[in-house]
């Protein structure tokens, strides 16, 4: 049941983050779902690239915030979201989708720089998805090391 696959991973990770206090990000990775005729790719260093997407959750619905899921880091995993999707706007233009946001939380409450990352979809191929990592770790280092090239992922 894909609905419960939060609260079984939630003790796992938690134990992991437990047990090394110094990891800072927790990435959630996943490919999205779409129509078989989609193919979510770009090109990036001469490679066929899946693109990607940042999801976040808000924890609230339209109607209010949803008590049982809180997220004390909900601002601060939106901003680091923000940060990616600025970055590879600057240096990778095409290889994100979007920042989708979603009423649920999916354990972004677990570090401030959480995030679930959608890597392509079904209809791409594991090189296309594979190609993905580089300009993603890129971002990730640029964000997470202060290696800006320029003020646009400050």
């Amino acid at each position: 049941d894909r609905s419960k696959a939060y609260d079984l991973a939630k003790p796992e990770i938690a134990e992991i983050l437990k047990n090394n206090p110094s990891i800072e990000v927790v990435i959630d990775l996943h490919r999205d779902g779409v129509g078989e005729g989609t193919h979510l790719v770009t090109e990036i260093n001469g490679k066929p690239t899946a693109q990607i997407m940042f999801f976040n959750g808000l924890s609230q619905t339209p109607e209010g915030p949803i008590e049982y899921l809180q997220n004390p880091y909900r601002e601060d995993n939106l901003a680091f979201s923000l940060q990616m999707q600025l970055g590879a706007a600057a240096y990778y233009p095409g290889f994100t989708r979007k920042i989708y946001l979603k009423g649920l939380r999916y354990n972004e409450h677990l570090r401030p720089k959480s995030s679930l990352i959608e890597v392509g979809a079904q209809t791409n191929t594991y090189e296309e998805a594979l190609n993905a990592m580089e300009p993603l770790s890129e971002l990730l280092d640029m964000v997470l090391q202060g290696n800006r090239k320029d003020s646009i992922i400050q």
